[in-house]
């Protein structure tokens, strides 16, 4: 790989699915940075946040959509009110359980997201995505 990603931010409710995501990106070794927001409320808390006077900016988000507080529509909606700066070159995965043509085809609606995925991430699955929308990193 040429280069890593800057970040990649997991924004899951399951514990179990997060371990293992992270497990899988890690073990790809794509980043050496993997964050997690248990909702999209802790998500757009992260995103707001600075170290330094930099907004986190991660390279790539994988959204769950069924999770408390806030939930990824919700999320998504937040989201598009970001400022840039906050928001940076940011790309979207969904990754759910939910395979409804109704979820997949509502999450068509956000250009900034990159697609549809059904859990859990695969390694080829992550590959795929970073071949096509970061042919710069590998």
């Amino acid at each position: 790989m040429n280069k890593k990603l800057n970040s990649i931010l997991l924004i899951d409710d399951n514990p179990a699915d997060n371990l293992y995501h992270k497990m899988i990106i890690e073990g790809e070794e794509v980043t050496d940075s993997v964050k997690i927001a248990e909702d999209g409320v802790e998500a757009i808390d992260y995103l707001k946040s600075t170290f330094d006077g930099k907004y986190p900016q991660p390279d790539l988000v994988f959204l769950d959509i069924n999770m408390p507080r806030m939930n990824g529509w919700e999320f998504l909606e937040e989201y598009s009110r970001l400022n840039a700066s906050q928001k940076g070159r940011s790309l979207l995965m969904m990754l759910s359980t939910s395979n409804t043509i109704e979820d997949k085809r509502k999450s068509e609606q956000y250009d900034f997201i990159l697609g549809y995925g059904s859990k859990p991430l695969t390694v080829t699955m992550l590959w795929e995505i970073i071949k096509e929308s970061f042919p710069d990193h590998i």
